[in-house]
């Protein structure tokens, strides 16, 4: 079975991580809700994506496209 595209996606994912350091989204709290009254406050939430993970990603779809290729030749 060749394992070569999964190295190739383990590769692009590991960039990715490396590259983009983390996601972060924003979220709406009401903070009031008093009839025609109405006070909401916008909060920021980062997701930190590991750099280790990123490199172990990477690392491990070399390996894999490596060891694909010497099977294959």
């Amino acid at each position: 079975m060749n394992r070569v595209p999964l190295g190739i996606v383990l590769i692009v994912i590991g960039l990715f991580g490396l590259a983009w350091g983390g996601l972060s989204y924003t979220t709406s709290e009401r903070l009031v809700d008093i009839g025609p009254i109405h006070a909401t406050r916008e909060k920021s939430h980062n997701l930190p994506l590991a750099p280790i993970g990123g490199a172990l990603a990477l690392a491990g779809g070399i390996v894999i496209v490596l060891a694909g290729r010497k099977r294959i030749a």
